[in-house]
């Protein structure tokens, strides 16, 4: 099978498949790392087309909390260069609710631009399609690094008070 025919087959879940089988982590994988490679092609329509139409976006600034159409319009033009972020999981924790229908997730991010980030967030099977309900980037700052870190984000935040 065609590796673009496997990915979809991955992400479609029959209503009988969702009944007789657990949660599938790979299915939830299969589209966040779809998801973080629309970005690197700046394939806007699918990148967003996993997102859910509430979905909301917590970007690592703290005045950065993007409800979907919003993150859209910001990011138009950053896809519209041909290349967005690019972000690459390099390890993965998913967990599931009892009916199966939501999971819950962190990841560690290879990321150029960020360096060594983390993603967490939430998704629903939607129309038997999981779509991220939220997702949450933030910079792990080390404990030894926090003071120092603490002190400047103080001292911006007086500067340019939100």
């Amino acid at each position: 099978m065609r590796p673009a025919l496997l990915f979809c087959a991955a992400l479609t879940l029959s209503a009988r498949a969702i009944s007789s089988q657990a949660p599938s982590e790979k299915a939830v994988a299969a589209v966040l790392d779809d998801w973080h490679l629309a970005a690197a092609q700046a394939d806007e329509s699918r990148y967003f087309g996993h997102m859910a139409e509430n979905a909301v976006f917590m970007g690592t600034d703290a005045t950065e909390r993007w409800p979907k159409a919003a993150f859209q319009a910001w990011a138009h033009p950053i896809f519209q260069r041909g290349k967005a972020w690019s972000f690459k999981a390099v390890r993965r924790a998913i967990a599931f609710s009892k009916d199966g229908r939501t999971a819950w997730f962190d990841e560690d991010l290879d990321t150029p631009n960020l360096g060594p980030s983390r993603g967490s967030g939430v998704l629903t099977l939607e129309k038997e399609r999981w779509r991220i309900q939220q997702y949450n980037l933030s910079v792990p700052i080390p404990n030894a690094l926090m003071k120092a870190v603490k002190t400047q984000i103080e001292a911006q935040t007086k500067s340019n008070p939100r």
